[in-house]
This record gives structure tokens, sequence and C-alpha cells, in this order.
């Protein structure tokens, strides 16, 4: 154990004048690590001044500060190490005293030390023996920052009753974790003993902090959830110019309001800047180095840290021998072995670990912000944590919301509420039946503004987003053998229709399908489309083709569509007005009026597949929303087969199993009764068994056995027949009643008739079961009955 020994200067100079004014007068002060090394030169008389005046020195007990009130701990089954000290403990307590009394009367303006508080029981503890290093069985907790915010989340904070003092009771960790709350030493205590367990070296240090700190209050912080990752923006090599290139447009910003904007930035990073140094005022003069005997003072010998070092003053006046014999008696005789700590082993249960908050539930309040958490299966729509910002302080008008959800069927990860717009956006996780990864949307009725992302490698046609307006529909591909990468369908007003207006019995009609390809490098650029416009209503398709390397322009091709057949009946023929083509590098077979009727065909019926594939893709929204919706409402969690708790159909299977086991079990005990107990006991007490009387509890037994076996039959054959009347008398009912009943009673009855018939072949199956048995088992009773050692001697060839 190390004690904290601050060195102040104007305590420094104090203390050089006091030793000044007693060296004039003769007298001398010893610091006690001087008086552990010259202790073999002090006269009795210094010894018996120096004690008389540490026991007169009293020491002030911090008040009394439970944050667990002594009725609500039951003492009585806390081990004997919580209620009682060994005397190792005893005597590490009087050192302990003796070593506050030594520094109370050095440093009598210093605030006492806390070294000896008393447990849950009452009972004085050495502080450093309430650390119990302890490795948790969760992968988790073997980081420090993780283990820190597990602690931060499992217990609740209790402030000290007196802010400036140390609490007068320090409990075990495994009491704090049985109630969940405590002050920050007990928070500090068990996060320490996590840590070692862990194998950090880390230590509690006693101290004091801004009220914000002490009381866990974060309203002045902001939330980690918030604050954005910095984007590395990588600087984009810079073209050269070209000598015709456009100049930019003249940056027309007021570089004086830059100006404004960039200090008052600064002024906000510096009063930041000088709040965080205010907070770390207690903590910049301390210097961690436990090996420092200037700044640091061991309670306990033993330590390989360097001791303090004797000045040549006290050196001369020792003679090396005895020197040498007293340091040697001295680490013999004061030498101490720290006890073990007296808590027992720290423990979280499974269930405790998931539940991890108090209640399962824990509201943290930052700056404009609000952060609520709940265990995994508290909620039924999966909901595990909620952050709300705002946009005043007093968290009355909300900005947005971000809702995280766990184990949902539907594969919901994460919800976005923008409250002002009213945008929401869903993610979700791989798995969900529509591949759906991103839906964007301000509402789940049909024709709105919406967007959808999804898993292309999880779908069949490499789809990745679909965007959606009251009039347009965009989607976009990647991977597709056609090389499809973008389709974008404008629609009309619907027209009104007497049936019943629904987007599938009456959908939109479409205006324009425009579609691009990525390139195909088995074709020809001018042979590739690169896009391609179906106009619906003016009966007119638009190509245009991929661009040669090298080139600035593509071709393009546009055909007018027309009807087959004239108003007189007579069939069309290709006209060359029909096709109004431009050509990079003219072909002598584009102009063949034969190529363009045939490109013409091909692209109708691509017209048609397009307007199939846009009339899908309306249909597949329709079913994924109503699929939300029906999600949404029933949030059906999903549940581990190992989970036996919760897994209803785990529960039931272990219950099934645990049933089958207990009845063979029970077979087995019924097999290792006595069969000739009950006919040994009409015997008299003492009486010997004679052959008369072995044989006839033999044919008693045996007689007993058989009845009992026709019982059991004649109950299976009763039982069968009471079914069979039961399932005739239904069946002539419902031949009475077939013209009244409803479907709901026909259903029932159907359902009778199916339990009924399934208990008849049952019945059935044990009775013709047992009359196959039955004469085998008479028979092993009969044979065990010959080798019983009880009537073997008088059953010896008697048949």
């Amino acid at each position: 154990m190390e004690v904290l020994k601050e060195k102040v200067e104007e305590e420094e100079a104090a203390e050089r004048e006091e030793a000044a004014e007693r060296a004039e007068r003769g007298e001398k002060i010893m610091r006690p690590s001087e008086i552990r090394k010259e202790g073999t030169i002090m006269t009795q008389e210094m010894l018996r001044d120096l004690k008389k005046k540490l026991s007169e020195i009293e020491i002030t007990v911090p008040g009394r500060d439970s944050i667990i009130s002594e009725d609500t701990v039951d003492t009585s089954n806390l081990p004997l190490s919580y209620q009682s000290n060994t005397p190792k403990e005893e005597h590490l307590l009087q050192v302990a005293d003796n070593f506050s009394r030594q520094y109370s009367h050095l440093c009598p303006d210093r605030v006492p030390l806390f070294l000896h508080p008393l447990n849950e029981c009452k009972v004085p503890k050495f502080v450093s023996t309430t650390i119990r290093p302890t490795l948790m069985p969760y992968p988790e907790l073997y980081n420090w920052d993780s283990c820190a915010q597990f602690v931060a989340d499992f217990l609740s904070m209790v402030p000290l009753s007196d802010p400036l003092k140390p609490p007068a009771h320090l409990y075990s960790s495994t009491t704090v974790i049985t109630y969940q709350k405590g002050n920050c030493f007990d928070f500090s205590t068990l996060l320490c003993s996590m840590l070692i367990g862990s194998g950090y070296d880390a230590y509690c240090v006693n101290g004091y902090g801004s009220q914000d700190l002490c009381h866990m209050d974060l309203t002045r912080e902001v939330c980690p959830l918030t604050v954005k990752p910095k984007e590395i923006v990588q600087e984009k090599e810079m073209a050269p110019p070209k000598k015709y290139s456009v100049k930019p447009p003249r940056d027309l910003s007021s570089r004086f309001e830059k100006e404004q904007e960039m200090k008052k930035q600064e002024g906000i990073r510096a009063e930041e800047e000088r709040r965080l140094r205010k907070e770390e005022v207690r903590l910049q003069d301390l210097v961690f180095d436990l090996g420092d005997p200037v700044r640091w003072e061991y309670l306990l010998l033993g330590t390989d840290k360097p001791y303090l070092s004797v000045t040549e003053e006290d050196d001369s006046d020792l003679n090396d021998e005895d020197d040498e014999d007293n340091l040697g008696k001295e680490e013999e005789d004061k030498s101490f072995d720290m006890p073990h700590s007296w808590v027992e082993q720290i423990e979280i249960s499974p269930e405790a670990f998931e539940t991890r908050c108090p209640n399962g539930k824990k509201v943290i309040h930052y700056k404009r912000a609000k952060l609520e958490k709940w265990t995994p299966y508290l909620n039924s729509n999966g909901l595990v944590c909620r952050l709300s910002t705002y946009r005043d302080l007093e968290c009355t008008q909300t900005l947005e919301i971000k809702e995280w959800y766990q184990n949902r069927e539907d594969m919901l990860e994460l919800k976005h509420i923008n409250e002002i717009t009213g945008l929401v956006i869903d993610y979700f996780k791989p798995g969900h039946p529509q591949a759906l990864r991103v839906h964007s949307y301000t509402s789940m009725q049909p024709e709105t503004d919406r967007i959808m992302e999804f898993y292309e490698k999880a779908r069949v046609d490499g789809l990745i987003k679909r965007e959606e307006t009251p009039k347009t529909m965009t989607e976009y591909y990647q991977g597709r053998a056609d090389f499809l990468s973008y389709r974008h369908v404008n629609f009309g007003p619907r027209v009104k229709k007497l049936t019943l207006n629904s987007a599938e019995s009456n959908p939109r009609p479409m205006v324009k399908i425009t579609e691009r390809f990525f390139r195909n490098p088995a074709k020809p650029a001018d042979e590739d489309v690169a896009e391609r416009a179906f106009l619906i209503l003016e009966e007119r398709i638009q190509l245009r083709y991929h661009c040669r390397e090298d080139y600035i322009t593509a071709s393009k091709r546009e055909f007018l569509q027309r009807t087959d057949v004239d108003s007189k009946g007579n069939k069309i023929i290709m006209t060359p007005d029909m096709c109004i083509s431009f050509e990079v590098e003219p072909m002598e077979y584009t102009k063949k009026l034969l190529y363009q009727y045939e490109a013409m065909m091909q692209l109708k019926n691509e017209e048609k597949l397009s307007r199939h594939q846009a009339w899908e893709s309306e249909l597949e929204v329709l079913e994924i929303l109503k699929l939300l919706e029906e999600e949404e409402a029933a949030h059906t969690l999903t549940i581990s087969i190992y989970d036996t708790k919760r897994n209803e159909k785990s529960r039931e299977h272990r219950e099934a199993m645990e049933r089958v086991m207990h009845e063979e079990h029970m077979r087995q005990v019924e097999a290792q009764l006595d069969y000739l107990a009950p006919f040994l006991a009409q015997l008299l007490p003492g009486e010997k068994l004679t052959r008369g009387q072995a044989v006839r509890l033999k044919d008693e037994c045996l007689s007993d056995f058989k009845q009992r076996l026709i019982d059991k039959a004649n109950l299976i054959q009763a039982r069968f027949e009471k079914e069979t009347q039961e399932l005739q008398k239904k069946q002539q009912w419902y031949q009475e009643n077939q013209v009244t009943l409803t479907a709901e009673d026909e259903d029932l009855y159907l359902s009778y008739c199916s339990q009924a018939m399934f208990r008849i072949r049952i019945l059935e199956q044990r009775l013709n079961r047992h009359k196959e048995l039955a004469p085998l088992k008479y028979l092993a009773l009969e044979e065990k009955l010959h080798k019983d050692p009880r009537l073997v001697e008088f059953l010896r060839g008697y048949v």
C-alpha cells in the first residue's frame, strides 16, 4: 500500500524554517522513513515522547454514508471473512492506524487518510484488501473500455452525502453487484478488481473532481453517438489546365464574413480548452511514479521499490557493523505480507450480464441529447437503444430520434426519424426476405416519395436502389447479364374506373421508359446500345449507342412506330421515313429496310418486356410495403435455439425429454421392486418357508400377475369401446343436423373426428401390443420365480 505524499512549496518552506529553528535549539525532527531507518540510535525517552504524542492524535472518522440502508443488507448469509478479522488483518489494521497517526502528526492540515473503512458488517477492513481481482467469463470484459462501460451501465450512481469526505462504509463488490448501485468508491473498487483480473495494472486514487464528474452529470457533454467521425479528405490531383478551358466563376463570397466566422470558431475552441484545463487542475501536479521516494511514502515493507535514502549527517553517527546488524534485524522483524482479500469471488450471472442495466433500463442525459438503453427482449419490438437529440438545452424541441433494434425477425437494425422533415430511414441487416438494406420514406402509403436500397448480391435481378415519386420510378442495377444499369419510368395520371381503385387493379399508365446499359465488350460500339427511350404515347423509340474510342460523338437512331395495317386493312410495309439515324461510320447493311424492320420488331418486344418489368417493380413495392406494415404490427423477435428460457419449442422439447427420462426411471424402479414381498408378508414373523408354501407363493404370484394382465386388457378394451361409441354418436348427430350446421360447426366436427380416430388407433395398437406381450411377460415372471434364490430350493424339479 502506497500513500500519496504531495510536496507544496509553501509547506516545504515552512518545514525548512521549523527545522532550522529546531536545529538552533539542538532538537531534531524525523520523518517516518527516517524513524524506521534510525530507530536504533533513538533514546528510549525520545521514543516514549513520540509514542505519547501519536497516541494523543485523534483521527477524524468520516460521517455515516451508506448507499444501502442497513435494513436491506442481510449480513447473516455473508461469509465469516465479512463479519470478522483474522490475526493478520488485525495486525495490518494496527500498522495502518499507526501510519495514519504519523501522517496526521506530520501533516495536521491535510485530510485524514482513507485506510480502514467499515464494511457492510460494520467491521473495519484495510482498504486494499477490498480489491478482489477477478477474471470474468465474458470476452467483452477483457478490454478496459468495454469493462468500464459495463460498470457504468450495470450500476446506478448514488452521490456521497458529503462530497468533500470519503464514505465511512466501503462495501464489498459482491454486495454492490447484488444491489446494483453504489458511490464513486464502489464504482472504482469493482472496476479495479475486474481490470486487475484481466491483466491490467490498475489502481484506485482518492481525490477531488468536478461536480459533474462526481455526480456522473453529462448534461454539459456532447453525446459520443452524435459526433461524426472525421472524414479523411484526399486531395484530388489537379489536371493540367487546358488551353481553351472555361475559366471558373469568380468567388463572390465575403472575405470579412469568413474572417468573422473563423474568429468565432477560434473563440469557441479557446473556451473549450480553458474549461478542460480547469478540470485537469487536480491532476496536473500528480506524478504517478510509485518508485519516486520524494512524492510517495510506503506503508508496508517488503516492497521491491527503492526506500528513502538516509542523509550523510545521520550516517556519520552509525557504526558499519551495527548498521548491517540493525538493518538485517529490521528487515527480519518488520517484513509483512499483505493478507488475501476478504471479499468473495465476484460473480455476474449470465442473466445479470445480459440485463446489464438496473431493472433493464437506463437513461443518460447529455447536452441537447438523451440516451435510453434497454436490455434485449425487454421491449416486445426489440428496441435496445434510443438517442433523442434536441434543439434547445431544456430538451423540449426534438430534432431527430435514432432507435437501435436487436433480434428482429425482419432484420431491422436502426430507425432514424427526422422530426422536422418527417423523413424516416430504416436500416436492415442482411437476411430480409426482399434483401432490403435501407428504406427512406415520409409515408408508408404507396406512390409517395421513397428510396429503397437492396443487397444486390442477394437478389437475382441485381437491383441496387429504387427511387419512387408520385410520377416517376428509377431503378439502378449492377451485374446483370443484359448489362442493364438504369431504368427510369414516367407515369401519367391514372384513369378513373368504376372498379376498386387499387394500384393492382388500376395501375398507373406508363408514359416513358428510359434505360441505360453498361458497355458490352463483345459488341462493336456502334451496335452496343448505351441508352434507349420508349416514348409510349408518341409511339417512338430513341436509341443512343456507346461512343467509340477516340471519338467525340456516338451513333443515334429513332424509330417511328405505326400500326401494322392501315384503315383499309392493308399491311403496312417498312418505309425509309420510319427510321431516322445518325451514323458515325455508316454501314451498308444498316441502311437496308430489312435490317431496320427486324430492329424495330425486336425493340417492340423489348418494350413489352420493359413495361412488364416496370409493372412487376410496382407490385414488388406494394408487396414490400405490405410486408413492412405486417412486420411492424407483429414485430416478432427471433430467439436462439440455445436460449432455453425464451425458446418455447426448445423448452417443450426439453420438458418432453425430461418426462421420457422420468418415465424410464420409474419403469426401472418398478422393475427393481420385490414381486414376492406382498405374498411373503402373509407368513408369520420368523416362520421358515416350506416346499408347499413356496409352491403356493409361486402360484399366487403368477395368478395375481395373470389377473393384472387381464384387468389391463379389459381397461384398454373398455376405453376403446367408449371412444368408438362416442364417435358413432357424434357421427349420427352430424347426419341429423348436417343441413343446419355452419362452417364453424363443421370444422369443429371434423377436428373432433380426427382426434377421436387418433385416440381409437392408439388404443387399438396398445391393446394388440398388450395381447402380444402378455404371454411373454407371464413366462418371464415364471422363469424369474424359478430362479429366485428364496424359492429355488423348493421349486427344483417342480414343473
